[in-house]
């Protein structure tokens, strides 16, 4: 079983590598502690859609995007769901 809030962490931690920016950097710029949003980034604390928003602001992401790439992981570590098919029928 995947996590949500493990691939949003992750999402949001490659967002902020891509940009080459400290945890201490945007953890100033969305207003949110360094240490919480540290766990964010490892999955470990569920984030609210408010702290999701000022994470996305801080990083100038569109939260569709971010949202977009989450769905891309999540769907990635799915187990394909198996179909059984009666021939006799």
């Amino acid at each position: 079983m995947s996590l949500l809030r493990a691939h949003l962490g992750t999402t949001l931690r490659s967002a902020r590598v891509a940009q080459g920016r400290t945890l201490r950097d945007v953890a100033k710029s969305a207003r949110v502690s360094l240490g919480y949003l540290s766990e964010v980034e490892r999955g470990q604390k569920e984030a609210s859609s408010e702290l999701i928003n000022a994470i996305c602001s801080a990083l100038d992401l569109n939260l569709s995007t971010l949202l977009t790439e989450v769905v891309a992981q999540v769907k990635s570590h799915e187990t394909p769901a198996l179909t059984v098919v009666d021939d006799a029928a």
